[in-house]
């Protein structure tokens, strides 16, 4: 129905919704090895049931604004996604996430639709402080925190178990003001 492009080579972003429940098992599938290193996102999506299963849930969060999904298409190929969890307008925080197969790596979709989703948290929404969680062993998620310009706020030692492994977990933020900034500095270096 509607996209937005990330740029010319092809990549664009774009609600995904439970009618794309096909779709988005066969991507599971392709990357599911890669997908689930350090989260189980999508894991008990093994069939379409499944796979309609977690769009709906997501679609039910967006309907109570307290989270949403969005897909990553490369070249009209369902290659991952971004969400917001945790999203509480009221109170001004969310936690955003990612998820891509390999055929997704390497080409900056995370931090370029990443971009798209906070610049409409922290503008359109009013959010404040905006969270991204990652294991410690997840050099690629935590590389986009960095670009995106937050801020490490801690590690939660060996607080998740996954897959028999105590794995730690990393906190960085991004508050409202500081990505004002950043972005005003952008636009300044570009004149």
């Amino acid at each position: 129905m509607y996209a937005i492009s990330l740029g010319d080579d092809g990549a664009e972003l774009r609600p995904l919704e439970p009618w794309h429940a096909e779709e988005f098992l066969a991507h599971l599938d392709r990357g599911r090895e890669f997908i689930n290193q350090y989260v189980p996102f999508g894991s008990k999506a093994t069939d379409v049931a499944g796979a309609r299963e977690v769009l709906q849930r997501y679609a039910d969060m967006r309907a109570a604004d307290t989270g949403s999904l969005h897909g990553l298409w490369l070249d009209g190929k369902l290659v991952g996604g971004v969400l917001f969890l945790n999203f509480d307008a009221e109170r001004g925080n969310s936690e955003v996430g990612c998820w891509l197969e390999p055929d997704g790596t390497g080409r900056g979709l995370v931090t370029r639709a990443m971009r798209v989703l906070l610049d409409w948290a922290f503008e359109e929404r009013g959010i404040h402080r905006i969270e991204w969680i990652a294991a410690s062993g997840n050099e690629p998620s935590l590389n986009v925190a960095r670009r995106l310009g937050m801020s490490r706020d801690g590690v939660r030692r060996e607080s998740h178990l996954y897959r028999g492994v105590r794995h730690d977990l990393e906190v960085w933020s991004l508050l409202a003001p500081e990505w004002r900034e950043a972005r005003a500095r952008a636009a300044h270096n570009d004149h």
